[in-house]
């Protein structure tokens, strides 16, 4: 699992705490304690509130109002989950359905109309289903950052299980650098990468996917919800497919490494690094 390498300092203020089903672990940079765990709890605050929008667990959800309408009729929902919408479906489309909230009918992701105007969402099948998981976690961390940098957190470090986002610098000035919790582990290669002021998330190569000739690839953007909706397809895709896709894309840059570890860069890679 990846980790921000960084200075032990007293400035860094910490705190570990379980949302979403995730390991979350908030950092900021300040010189009192008391300021920096109010806005911290204030980031913790904004992760629920997403994790309440986005669940298809309550009743009252939005998300699940959506599910139960398939095939029925469109349903109204908040400025904010239609846009976050919209942006997966055209991420789906993007990477022909590797990344999908969508499930239960073949290429579902196209079947979903949505109406800007009444800001309306209409799964138009009834076996149809739509779920955040693959985007819930980098969404909330783009929120919980947002939230931070309103409250005057100049810098801090977002860690969702692994996942980063980063803005400002360390307290001795330097920049945020990615780390390894455990050097064995098939991050070890990404280990000093400067990704202050981006969103980093990575994916493993599963033992049963035989035919995917990368290890593991390593995606940065400046967006946490981005970055982490990417990894998946760009992984299956392979090295030449995957890298070709993310230079396409201005805003993305990505690292793969194979079985020999051996390293791929976008092009990119050293404009945003």
């Amino acid at each position: 699992m990846q980790v921000v390498k960084s200075i032990v300092s007293s400035f860094v203020h910490k705190k570990n705490v379980s949302l979403m089903g995730t390991p979350f672990e908030i950092s900021v940079v300040a010189t009192d304690a008391v300021w920096a765990q109010e806005r911290v709890n204030s980031a913790i605050a904004e992760i629920k509130r997403v994790d309440k929008l986005l669940t298809t667990l309550s009743k009252d959800s939005q998300a699940n109002l959506i599910n139960h309408n398939a095939g029925i009729a469109p349903v109204k929902v908040s400025g904010e989950l239609y846009k976050l919408i919209d942006r997966s479906l055209k991420i789906a489309e993007l990477t022909q359905g590797a990344f999908d909230i969508t499930y239960g009918t073949n290429l579902s992701y196209l079947k979903v109309e949505l109406n800007a105007a009444e800001n309306t969402i209409f799964l138009t099948e009834k076996s149809m289903r739509i779920y955040f998981g693959g985007i819930a976690k980098g969404y909330a961390a783009d929120r919980a950052k947002y939230i931070l940098q309103m409250e005057g957190v100049s810098s801090g470090v977002i860690n969702a299980a692994g996942d980063l986002i980063t803005w400002g610098l360390q307290p001795d000035g330097r920049q945020w650098t990615i780390g390894d919790a455990d050097p064995e582990q098939n991050m070890k290669p990404y280990a000093d990468f400067n990704i202050s002021n981006m969103a980093v998330a990575t994916s493993v190569k599963r033992d049963e996917d035989t035919a995917v000739d990368a290890k593991s690839v390593c995606v940065m953007s400046t967006s946490a919800e981005l970055a982490g909706a990417m990894t998946t397809p760009v992984i299956m895709l392979g090295i030449k497919v995957g890298t070709e896709l993310v230079n396409r894309l201005q805003q993305l840059a990505c690292v793969f490494v194979d079985e020999y570890n051996q390293m791929f860069t976008s092009k990119f890679m050293n404009a945003l690094n």
